[in-house]
C-alpha cells in the first residue's frame, strides 16, 4: 500500500485526489497540507479521507509513513517543496510547470539523483488516447517527416482569473499563459518533435490589466527541416485546442484528423484527397490498444506502478526540464526581441529566477488579490477522436 501526502489542496488537487481514489487497493492518502487554515480540512471532509491535516510541508518531512508526496501548490514553491521531500527520502510527483527556472529544475534533478527516489512531472495530456494515437502515427513514419507543426494552446480566462493571490505576477506564478497553460502543449510538442534549435517569440498582454504577465504569446520554433508555430493564449473564446502536423505525405492532427493531398502533374492538388492513405491511417489507429486510464488517473497509475515494480516513471524530471527550457526560450526571445538559440547555458541570465524577473516585461501592476474564488475549474476543449468537448 503506497501512502500519499498531497501538498496544496486547491483546484488542481481534486484531479489528483480523484485519481488516487480510483486505486483504493494500491494507495491511500494519509496527509493533506495547505497553508490556508481550514482548507485542507474541508477537502478531507469533502472526500471522507482518513488523513492528517497540516499547514506546512515541513511537518511531513520526518514522517516515515509517507511514500509519495504530490505537490499541487502554486509554481513558485514547486522546487523548494520537491527538493525538501526528495531529500527526506520521499518520492515526488510535481504538478506542471516543473519549476520557475532551469536552475530550479536542475536542483530538483540533483536532489532526485542524490536521494535515489523517483520524480515525475505532471503532463497528463500524454495519457489522452487521441494524443497517444497522434504520437504513435507520427512515430510510425506513415506520414513521413514533419514539415510544419501548428500548436494552438487556446484558452479563455476572464479578467478576474488573475485576482487570485498567486496568479498574475512573475514572482509567484512565474509567468503567464505560456508557462501555466501552453506548458501542456509545449510538452507534447517536445515529446513528439524534440527540442528545436532556435525560438523567436512575441509576448503581449491584451486583456488582463490586473496582471504583470503575458496573456498571449506567438512563437516560431526552428527544427532541422521543419518549423513549429506555437500560440499560447487565455483570450481565445471556445478554447479550441489543436495539434496539427503537416507531414510529407499527409496532415495528421488531434482532435483526430487526417488529410492527404494528391498533386496533379502541374503541382496543384486534386479535388479528392488520397482516401487510401486515410483508410490506412484509420486502420492503424484502430489497431492500437485502448488507454486504460486517462489524464491524471493515467499518469498517477504509471507512478504507482513504478513504485510497486521499481520501474521508471513515464514522464521524468528531464521531460519537465525540457518543457521549461522551451518556455524560457520563448520568454528570452520575447523580452530581448530577438531569436534565442538552444540549449540555454547556465551563464544565460534567463537560467535563474532572478534573471527572468529582471528581464521580462511587466505589462501591468497586479492591484487585486483574493485568497479564494468560487466557480468550477474547467480544462478547455479536449482531444477526443471527434474533437467534441466534454
Amino acid at each position: 500500500m503506497i501512502r500519499v501526502a498531497i501538498v496544496g489542496t486547491g483546484g488542481i488537487s481534486h484531479a489528483h485526489i480523484g485519481a488516487y481514489l480510483h486505486f483504493p487497493e494500491r494507495c491511500r492518502i494519509v496527509a493533506l497540507v495547505d497553508i490556508i487554515p481550514g482548507k485542507a480540512r474541508r477537502v478531507k471532509e469533502q472526500y471522507g479521507l482518513d488523513a492528517e491535516v497540516f499547514l506546512d510541508h515541513h511537518d511531513i518531512l520526518d514522517r516515515k509513513d509517507i511514500d509519495l508526496v504530490d505537490v499541487c501548490t502554486p509554481p513558485f514553491v514547486h522546487a523548494e517543496i520537491s527538493i525538501n521531500c526528495l531529500r527526506s527520502g520521499k518520492n515526488v510527483v510535481c504538478e506542471k510547470p516543473m519549476a520557475a527556472s532551469l536552475e530550479e529544475c536542475d536542483a530538483m534533478l540533483k536532489a532526485r539523483d542524490e536521494s535515489g527516489k523517483k520524480l515525475s512531472i505532471i503532463a497528463q495530456n500524454r495519457f489522452r488516447e487521441p494524443i497517444r494515437n497522434l504520437k504513435a502515427l507520427l512515430d510510425s513514419g506513415m506520414a513521413g517527416p514533419v514539415r510544419h507543426a501548428q500548436i494552438n494552446s487556446f484558452w479563455f480566462r476572464g479578467h478576474s482569473y488573475y485576482d487570485l493571490w498567486w496568479r498574475g505576477t512573475w514572482e509567484k506564478e512565474g509567468g503567464g499563459c505560456t508557462l501555466n497553460h501552453a506548458v501542456h502543449h509545449i510538452d507534447m510538442l517536445g515529446w513528439m518533435m524534440g527540442t528545436p534549435e532556435r525560438v523567436t517569440s512575441i509576448l503581449a498582454n491584451t486583456a488582463h490589466d490586473n496582471a504583470e504577465v503575458e496573456d498571449l504569446s506567438v512563437s516560431v520554433m526552428e527544427y532541422p527541416g521543419a518549423l513549429a508555430t506555437v500560440t499560447a493564449s487565455v483570450v481565445h473564446h471556445g478554447e479550441d485546442q489543436e495539434l496539427i502536423f503537416q507531414c510529407e505525405k499527409a496532415k495528421i492532427a488531434a482532435p483526430y484528423s487526417v488529410f492527404a493531398s494528391q498533386p496533379q502533374p502541374n503541382g496543384f492538388p486534386l479535388k479528392e484527397p488520397d482516401r487510401a492513405f486515410r483508410e490506412k491511417a484509420d486502420a492503424f489507429i484502430a489497431s492500437l490498444p485502448p488507454v486504460p486510464y486517462e489524464m491524471h488517473t493515467g499518469q498517477l497509475d504509471n507512478v504507482l506502478t513504478a513504485l510497486e515494480t521499481g520501474g521508471d516513471v513515464a514522464i521524468t524530471g528531464e521531460d519537465g526540464r525540457r518543457t521549461i527550457e522551451l518556455i524560457t526560450a520563448i520568454y528570452k526571445s520575447g523580452a530581448e526581441r530577438k531569436t534565442a538559440a538552444l540549449p540555454l547555458s547556465r551563464e544565460d541570465p534567463f537560467y535563474t529566477v532572478e534573471g527572468i524577473r529582471a528581464n521580462v516585461p511587466h505589462f501591468y501592476e497586479k492591484t487585486v488579490s483574493v485568497m479564494e474564488q468560487s466557480g468550477d475549474m474547467t480544462f478547455g476543449a479536449d482531444f477526443r477522436q471527434g474533437g467534441e468537448k466534454k
